[in-house]
């Protein structure tokens, strides 16, 4: 049975708000790093923590929120994902030692699920016309939030106390819960006669948190530690073990044969190098801006300043949904993810000329930011049309993980080029310039070769594989 709602405008406005409103976690607690150890009476190393474990819980959450979506119905899932949203935004705004901000940072990640699960959705909550739109729209929330967490963060940590911060939050979960009550229809439900795969979740649980401790903490810890090296090989070992059991029972948390599909496979690979390429902008743009102009090449902005020449990013990405959209039905979504990488490996480009002027890094953000939002339009929909409609969460699910693995992959990468090309300044250490020039580089590099991988997709005949045939496997095509 296929849904058709009213007003699909209104139904598409509610699950971007909510997809803002999660991405906000990401860059939520920033302004506070330099304070958290004071605030909760910890150690600087501890403090990191507030950050690492939303991660983690986010990459463990996502595709068993998506695999629940296929099964219970995604307005369902989308309810219960504000539900760790509310109650983790409260403990952290009562929080004063680290251990209940750890647990509600934890259940805040939780809640990281909606975007993928709210995309599928989109596929039979919206009419065919405006599907393409609507999923490029959605997919760009992913960097709206982030872009906009940021200046508002810092704004709200410098004027008021911080725990308005995720009271705030709180309030606009709650907000978020009664709109999919209210605007969201059922959606199919494709459980009937199946069990959730409770090995198979615990199973990428153990292999995602033991590779993602490993990239997060692997410099802090030492490439070589014994820690870093056992989590290596733990990680390693679950993640093959899932697999296998993932082939061998009959209702699995991820079709493994779905998801390395030719055309699967390929769009997962691009999105881990659109993940590592972009993260380069979002980690080396602010420390740029907040540099003192004494170095030579840093802009001595504040943090509120900052936040906010970085905030149009966020808009380019909301403002190309449209463009990516379009694109996508005239010349197909592979063009438009190239078009995408294209302009990414542009934006870094034009650093090598531009990293030294406010406005220029602007334009470098902007252009980066837009070739994200035409790649993001355009994989919902590329993974939407290769895998069946009761799979639709779940293979977007394990798409925005594979997103995360490839930012944290770039977190760590930059780290060490940042710390190995480094100068003495002023009694510290801070990233030399031609440290941000090679890591813009890298990031530049890493988008021309998504660009290629690209190119490997293949191009669907029309009113062919899963897009029309909805509980049809993959098929090859030309």
């Amino acid at each position: 049975m296929v849904l058709r709602p009213s007003s699909p405008g209104r139904i598409v406005g509610v699950l971007v708000f909510g997809g803002i409103v999660t991405t906000l976690m990401s860059t939520l607690v920033i302004p506070l790093l330099g304070a958290l150890p004071a605030i909760l009476g910890t150690s600087v190393a501890n403090a990191s923590w507030v950050v690492t474990v939303t991660l983690l819980s986010g990459a463990v959450a996502t595709p068993v929120t998506g695999r629940l979506g296929d099964m219970y119905g995604a307005r369902r899932i989308l309810l219960l994902c504000t539900i760790p949203l509310i109650v983790g935004s409260v403990l952290c705004a009562l929080s004063s030692s680290l251990a209940p901000m750890l647990v509600g940072r934890v259940l805040q990640g939780a809640g990281f699920g909606m975007v993928p699960v709210g995309i599928s959705a989109l596929r039979t909550l919206v009419p065919p016309e405006k599907l393409g739109s609507s999923i490029a729209v959605m997919s760009s929330s992913l960097g709206v939030g982030g872009a906009l967490g940021l200046p508002l963060a810092a704004v709200v940590a410098q004027t008021t106390s911080w725990r308005f911060l995720f009271w705030g939050v709180a309030a606009l979960s709650a907000a978020t819960a009664v709109l999919i009550a209210w605007a969201v229809p059922s959606t199919p439900a494709y459980g009937k006669g199946k069990r959730f795969d409770a090995v198979g979740a615990l199973g990428v649980a153990v292999g995602l948190v033991c590779l993602l401790l490993v990239v997060s903490k692997g410099a802090e810890w030492g490439w070589a530690s014994p820690a870093t090296l056992a989590l290596l090989a733990g990680g390693v070992i679950a993640l093959v073990l899932w697999a296998l059991w993932e082939l061998r029972t009959d209702d699995p948390l991820v079709d493994l044969r779905v998801s390395t599909g030719t055309r699967v496979l390929v769009t997962n690979s691009v999105t881990i190098l659109i993940g590592f390429s972009a993260y380069f902008q979002s980690l080396l743009v602010p420390q740029l801006r907040q540099l003192p102009e004494s170095t030579g090449y840093g802009l001595g902005q504040s943090m509120v300043m900052m936040g906010l020449w970085c905030a149009p990013a966020g808009m380019a990405m909301m403002a190309v949904a449209p463009l990516s959209a379009r694109l996508t039905a005239t010349r197909g979504p592979r063009a438009t993810l190239l078009t995408g990488c294209l302009f990414m490996a542009t934006g870094f480009a034009s650093s090598l000329f531009l990293m030294g002027s406010t406005w220029g890094l602007m334009f470098v953000s902007c252009s980066v930011a837009a070739g994200l939002g035409l790649a993001y339009g355009a994989i919902p929909t590329l993974i939407l049309s290769s895998v069946p409609q009761s799979e639709g969460a779940s293979a977007n699910s394990v798409n925005t993980l594979l997103r995360s693995v490839g930012s944290s992959v770039s977190a760590a990468v930059s780290g060490m080029v940042l710390g190995r090309m480094s100068i003495e300044f002023a009694g510290s250490t801070i990233p030399s310039e031609s440290g941000f020039v090679t890591g813009f580089m890298i990031g530049g590099v890493t988008a021309l070769v998504a660009a290629a991988t690209t190119m490997m997709i293949r191009v669907r005949k029309p009113g062919v594989g899963p897009a029309h045939e909805p509980h049809a496997p993959e098929r090859a095509t030309g």
